[in-house]
């Protein structure tokens, strides 16, 4: 399983960037880079029944993953995580066909595994020694897991109001963890004076390449479990917004392979009504976000003031047809009890969001009953407690 990974281009001026060097962001337009394949190579020679007919796990999607030699790929088990039907939840809701991708189940408990696990494994394959990140708490424990597995150095910038598991989990993968007062941009400052002082590599959210390409697998996965289609609706908890991004590159990969047609979700980005940057942009009609003052909310992967590919994130919104909704504290913990005591799963509030936003959009007419309607669970709510 060779990757066809051709090249780096800016999102935002389509300028290339050469792939076998270790990158950033575009300096011009201060915009991530997107990673490009051979996909004309790989739809020749690659069938959806061979990829199906692999191994489990993040990796038997190789050829459209950036990293190039098989020693370098590292795991965890990360990946083919299940799609649920939610019956009794859906019968409670008047839905026919309401679904959840569970992404508890990865390693360190989220969803970030997906995209730490491409952006450590490509980042050791290019040669870089020493890791830093901000966080609000999930991706730093995901970081440190993996540096701890590559055998890296790794420097987790935290805010210090963060969980007490994630706190607890970077230091007992033997990470670095500078706990920071303010929010994940106080930590993302740090972390870059840090990262140019001492020569780390950073690899927050969108300023550097490859998270995303560990992300845009569970849209794979998705259009997978829907016999080589896709849902209706799509909500996604929004924070940095690595996976909604990557969800709709997944698609428009899966469409140049000749795998899926030309229909879309319409994606639902969802946010916090105390940190909802996306949302109040969206609602303006606008093409950028603003930051946002004050961010509160005890859903922290939600507590992302200035998401770095707001842009992105909101043309991903427009062009699909979606929406932005934000939703309370209160709605989210309400949410989580439901899926809880109806259906068997304790999600992180991020995930419980999206199901007090469906709920506004049901109520609102947005959504009708019979569409197929996709709810994305980023964590397990134990990290939480």
């Amino acid at each position: 399983m060779v990757s066809a990974l051709s090249h780096l281009e800016c999102s935002t001026c389509g300028k290339h960037f050469d792939a076998r060097r270790l990158q950033t962001f575009c300096p011009t337009c201060q915009a991530p880079l997107l990673a490009r394949y051979e996909l004309r190579k790989v739809a020749r020679e690659l069938r959806p029944e061979t990829v199906s007919g692999r191994p489990r796990g993040i990796w038997r999607w190789a050829e459209l993953l950036p990293v190039q030699r098989e020693e370098y790929r590292l795991t965890l088990g990360e990946g083919d995580t299940p799609t649920l039907k939610l019956e009794r939840l859906g019968h409670t809701l008047g839905l026919e066909n309401l679904f959840l991708k569970d992404e508890s189940i990865n390693p360190t408990g989220t969803f970030k595994a997906r995209g730490l696990v491409m952006a450590v494994s490509r980042a050791r394959e290019l040669k870089a020694r020493a890791l830093v990140i901000p966080t609000a708490g999930n991706a730093g424990g995901a970081l440190a897991a993996y540096a701890a597995r590559a055998g890296m150095e790794a420097h987790v910038f935290m805010p210090a109001d963060a969980p007490q598991a994630n706190q607890q989990e970077v230091q007992m993968y033997g990470a670095d963890l500078r706990l920071v007062q303010g929010l994940i941009s106080d930590a993302g400052r740090l972390a870059a004076q840090e990262a140019q002082r001492s020569g780390w590599f950073d690899v927050s959210t969108f300023k550097e390449p490859y998270r995303l390409e560990g992300k845009k697998t569970m849209g794979f996965e998705i259009a997978e479990f829907f016999g080589w289609d896709v849902p209706d609706v799509i909500l996604y908890p929004t924070g940095g917004g690595t996976g909604l991004v990557g969800i709709w590159k997944a698609f428009e990969e899966l469409e140049a392979l000749g795998w899926i047609g030309k229909k879309r979700p319409r994606m639902v980005g969802v946010q916090a009504q105390g940190c909802a940057p996306i949302v109040k942009a969206f609602e303006a009609k606008a093409r950028e976000a603003e930051f946002w003052p004050d961010a509160a909310t005890f859903a922290s992967g939600l507590r992302v003031p200035f998401p770095f590919a707001h842009r992105l994130i909101l043309q991903v919104i427009y062009q699909s047809g979606g929406m932005a909704v934000a939703v309370s504290d209160e709605e989210m913990l309400q949410a989580q009890r439901e899926l809880g005591s109806l259906e068997g799963i304790f999600a992180a509030p991020e995930g419980a969001a999206t199901l007090a936003a469906l709920r506004r959009l049901l109520q609102q007419g947005w959504i009708a009953p019979k569409e197929r309607i996709l709810l994305l669970n980023t964590g397990s709510g134990v990290k939480y407690i």
